[in-house]
């Protein structure tokens, strides 16, 4: 296993590779760290899922969730990884899309023992993380430095497939596309998010502008951030 592949510049919408990669038709799905629910709401409405159980750790994102009424197959429950309220082996695929390394560290082994226990046998389990690297990277790492917890969540995964609890399908790596129109767009999208209180100075604001700025367009700033998917497998 490898934690990245700085040679794969294939581009992609990870919710697209998804739907290729995984038999999501009449499965029950399980999405840890759901956020505000847009990929959620793709899976539901292209995927052919019979349900998907969204967990969101974060109170207030939560409370948003609850207020969606138009996705009759989805039900939100708040949580986190390391305590999932589903039964033993009730779940056919679990996906965690750049959520593992919000985990406590001391808490993602147990988080992948739980995603052991409600994966049915054979039932499928995509992770993906934001590669530590790229443009963006460099401007969010001013003020949110994420490398030991991205780190910490990799050597979790690669522990849990060593010790047979889950076995490595597959590794996929590729791009996605952020884009912003202006500063405002981005302070809205990844300073003043409610899951992180990020307290940023006068003078360290600006910095982050400053460099932000420097890969604006007229059209706006484009990131093109590497990711990594380990996909595995709970053992028949």
């Amino acid at each position: 296993m490898k934690i990245a592949d700085p040679t794969q510049t294939m581009r992609c919408n990870e919710v697209k590779l998804m739907l290729g990669e995984l038999p999501f038709a009449g499965a029950r799905v399980l999405e840890l760290g759901c956020g505000r629910a847009e990929k959620t709401r793709t899976l539901a409405q292209e995927g052919g899922v019979r349900e998907i159980v969204a967990l969101e750790v974060d109170a207030i994102q939560h409370a948003r969730n609850l207020l969606i009424t138009d996705l009759p197959q989805v039900s939100f429950r708040q949580g986190g990884a390391e305590a999932i309220p589903a039964e033993d082996g009730s779940v056919d695929i679990v996906i965690m899309l750049k959520s593992l390394h919000h985990v406590p560290v001391e808490h993602m082994d147990q988080a992948l023992g739980e995603i052991r226990r409600v994966l049915r046998p054979g039932g499928l389990a995509w992770i993906s993380e934001p590669v530590y690297a790229g443009d963006l990277n460099e401007i969010m790492r001013l003020f949110h430095d994420e490398k030991i917890v991205r780190e910490a969540a990799f050597a979790a995964v690669c522990k849990a497939v060593e010790s047979g609890a889950l076995a490595l399908e597959k590794q996929l790596f590729f791009q996605t596309r952020s884009q912003f129109d202006n500063f405002e767009q981005f302070d809205a999208r990844m300073i003043q998010v409610t899951h992180t209180d990020h307290q940023l100075s006068p003078e360290l604001h600006a910095q982050v502008r400053e460099k932000f700025m420097a890969h604006m367009t007229p059209e706006g700033a484009t990131f093109y951030p590497p990711q990594r998917v380990d996909l595995l497998r709970k053992p028949a």
